[in-house]
């Protein structure tokens, strides 16, 4: 018997049918159906999409159809979009960069060279006025640094001339010319983002020399940082964030350009700093997004090819970081790097976990630099040049995250630049309008945040950390993190002597209210408020008597809807007039037959969606004004 012989050509699945986006429509009509929704096939994606701060949706679902009109182009070459390097990162690597902002130097050298000995390549060092110790140790942190192999980052603050003097000097000492790398660190609007006194004639005056310097004989050096963390910790949109980051770089290429740089030069002293977020695609697209609008810009600005090419330093987002159960930043800055370094950034610092406590310990700065190792030598994320380059939804993001942050940008150039529009408050206005709206969302917990507002650990121990030393902030722009509204809650309940509780009335069999049981604990939890459960059943006597025994004026109803319309009123009525201040049903305020305004005695409702942040800074108003 003769094998059958093998076709000219193969088809990949060809023997199933092509499908189609009017079948996959149809498909998603009949599920969002049965889900109650009643959704035409014609707007089934619209149904599934989602509209981000920046004002773009984001489909379900992403086709050649889709993909956007301009053109990636090809690695290291413009618009840069797939990486400013022909090579990417394959032969090395990103950079991992650690910050290190040490309360005082004991020991501080042994920590930074067992960094590098372990697998970090760069160093981010804090000095001076930016929180850290004085510009004069300098020295003794980078002793036995080896500076033509390891970049160094700094941020000093207005001590930044002579932290980056003190660099320079050790350089030549050490013979250290063209192969210095990293950046100086200067920001010609720190004091309008980071607050303080003017930085002062003196202050732009070093920075031109020390780009002076650099052009001629640190060539891979930056000297002036255009730092998209301020606008992200504020609130900031990833497209407010980006335009932004490109107006201040903009206004630094200016500065320098001014002062007697060529545009060329101008444009290579300046590298960004931009958030990297547990939302590791829209990482990706913001990072490819930057380069591909640095480049614009340099075009326009008349510079050459090679400088057009962005520096990119991403750091996970402070913003994220949480400090109740922090252990769970390791998943968030896992993914964020992950964005990172398949987005193309060129320097990746990896927060340790316990950053929002307080100094990382030996521990915790492992896990950080570990994490960037793991990805780097195990799975091997920068082997494959702009990785996420074809796919239909990354590009497809990119292109509108660069119109977004295009818009924001061209938007601060018409108000006079980046200085002139954080002078007149619009910027600010505009970011605080996205985080109004960001907070509302955390508020409602729609934007959960895993082991804060969901997943809460009343009885974790938490790491002590020494405090983190602080530069003096008056003024710029607010810093904010995610969390902060619940662990507020969370801090206000742990200073209690006793910490509060509610009682939850229980209603009816346990297969009817374990559910709402589950998500009332969890959603009190998450305000550090504890749970009393009663006995369950519909003897209200009973239930009444378990309360008063709890002896608290918070009672929290639970069962379903069923038993609700039975059961809820007279024993909301009962719980009133036993001493309850506040009855509240745990389910939406639509559930029928009952209104908190038809005299059952209901003061509010606890539902999937409902303000959580609020319904706990009153039930924690209620139990101290009450204790």
């Amino acid at each position: 018997m003769t094998a059958p012989e093998a076709p000219e050509e193969l088809t990949l699945a060809g023997e199933f049918e092509t499908p189609t986006r009017e079948a996959w429509r149809e498909l998603v009509a009949g599920v969002l159906r049965k889900s109650g929704r009643e959704v035409e096939p014609g707007d089934a994606e619209e149904a599934l999409a989602t509209v981000t701060d920046d004002g773009f949706s984001i489909a379900a679902l992403y086709t050649a159809d889709d993909a956007p009109d301009a053109p990636a182009g090809a690695p290291g070459l413009p618009p840069f979009t797939r990486a400013s390097r022909p090579e990417g990162h394959v032969a090395d690597g990103w950079y991992r960069r650690q910050r290190h902002a040490f309360a005082d130097t004991d020991g501080a050298n042994d920590v930074v060279l067992a960094e590098l000995e372990n697998g970090v390549s760069s160093l981010w060092l804090v000095l001076g006025e930016a929180g850290g110790p004085p510009v004069d140790a300098l020295g003794t942190l980078l002793d036995g640094v080896l500076l033509d192999l390891a970049p160094i980052a700094l941020s000093a603050g207005r001590d930044t001339p002579d932290a980056a003097a003190a660099l320079l000097r050790l350089a030549r000492e050490h013979g250290v010319t063209s192969a210095l790398g990293g950046s100086l660190g200067y920001d010609p609007l720190l004091a309008r983002t980071r607050g303080g006194p003017e930085l002062g004639e003196d202050h732009t005056a070093a920075m031109v020399e020390h780009s002076r310097t650099a052009a001629a004989q640190h060539p891979a050096l930056a000297t002036v940082v255009a730092d998209g963390l301020p606008y992200h910790e504020a609130g900031g949109s990833d497209g407010q964030e980006l335009g932004a980051a490109l107006a201040a770089g903009l206004h630094a290429v200016r500065l320098l350009n001014d002062a007697g740089l060529s545009v060329d030069d101008a444009f290579a002293r300046v590298e960004f700093r931009l958030a990297a977020t547990a939302d590791q695609f829209a990482t990706i697209a913001k990072l490819r997004a930057a380069r591909r609008c640095w480049e614009r810009i340099g075009s326009v600005a008349g510079a050459s090819e090679g400088a057009r090419a962005m520096r990119q330093h991403a750091v996970t987002s402070p913003a994220m970081m949480s400090a109740r159960d922090p252990w769970v930043n390791m998943l968030r800055t896992t993914v964020a790097a992950v964005g990172a370094g398949l987005g193309g950034a060129d320097a990746v610092t990896v927060l340790p976990f316990d950053a929002a406590l307080g100094l990382p310990d030996d521990f915790s700065r492992r896990i950080a630099r570990n994490t960037q190792a793991l990805l780097l030598e195990e799975s091997h994320l920068a082997h494959v040049i702009d990785p996420a380059g074809g796919s239909w939804y990354v590009e497809s993001l990119t292109d509108s995250l660069a119109h977004a942050a295009w818009d924001v940008f061209t938007t601060i150039e018409g108000a006079g630049g980046a200085a002139a529009a954080l002078d007149d408050g619009s910027l600010a206005a505009a970011l605080e309008e996205t985080w109004t709206r960001r907070a509302e969302r955390i508020a409602h917990r729609r934007d959960p945040i895993t082991g804060v507002s969901e997943f809460p650990n009343l009885a974790e121990t938490l790491p002590q950390r020494t405090p983190a030393p602080e530069a003096p902030e008056v003024g710029g722009l607010p810093r904010r993190r995610y969390a902060q509204v619940f662990e507020e809650l969370r801090d206000r309940a742990d200073a209690h002597a006793t910490r509060p509780v509610a009682f939850l009335a229980t209603l009816g069999k346990l297969a009817q209210y374990t559910a709402r049981v589950s998500f009332t604990t969890n959603l009190l939890h998450a305000g550090g408020v504890d749970v009393v459960e009663g006995p369950g059943g519909t003897d209200v006597e009973e239930i009444v008597a378990a309360f008063r025994e709890a002896g608290t004026p918070v009672a929290v109803i639970a069962s379903s809807d069923k038993v609700y319309a039975e059961h809820a009123a007279p024993l909301a009525r009962a719980l009133a007039d036993a001493g309850a201040t506040r009855v509240i049903l745990a389910g939406s305020p639509k559930t029928e037959g009952l209104t908190s305004d038809d005299g059952t005695a209901l003061t509010g409702y606890l539902y999937s969606g409902c303000d959580a942040a609020a319904l706990l800074t009153d039930l924690l108003d209620e139990l101290e004004s009450r204790s």
